[in-house]
């Protein structure tokens, strides 16, 4: 499995006090976003289907082998990093990749960084996944 920027918890429905300036980006739209793909947020909230970072640590273990690949000041990044280390514990973390200095989106954008990272990205899937 290959994560890519993905949000897997529930965090954006947290304090937006406690988030960074990157994470409270766009926190509506987030929250409206979720609630679309719900069929009903009040009784999915602590669905690992719909969150992976609520999986139980029995369930992370069953998780496929997982490449996770971000960026250093994404909005995402928190919950990335929290499902990064679960993953690890659970012996399911191939790789977590974050690429230094860009924003959300900042992968694909023509730098040097982006260009860089997306090599060792493309490493890291052709050595573990194909």
């Amino acid at each position: 499995a290959v994560g890519i920027n993905a949000e897997y918890g529930d965090y954006c429905f947290s304090s937006p006090e406690c988030m960074t300036i990157d994470e409270r980006f766009d926190l509506e739209a987030k929250r409206k976003l979720w609630k679309l793909i719900a069929a009903d947020m009040e009784t999915q909230k602590d669905d690992p289907l719909l969150f992976p970072g609520k999986a139980s640590d029995e369930l992370l273990e069953k998780f496929p082998p997982t490449i996770i690949r971000e960026v250093e000041f994404d909005m995402f990044i928190t919950e990335a990093t929290r499902l990064a280390n679960r993953l690890r514990r659970a012996g399911r973390l191939l790789e977590y990749i974050v690429i230094p200095g860009l924003p959300h989106g900042g992968s694909m954008m023509d730098v040097k960084g982006a260009r860089e990272n997306s090599k060792a990205f493309n490493t890291a899937i052709k050595e573990y996944l194909l």
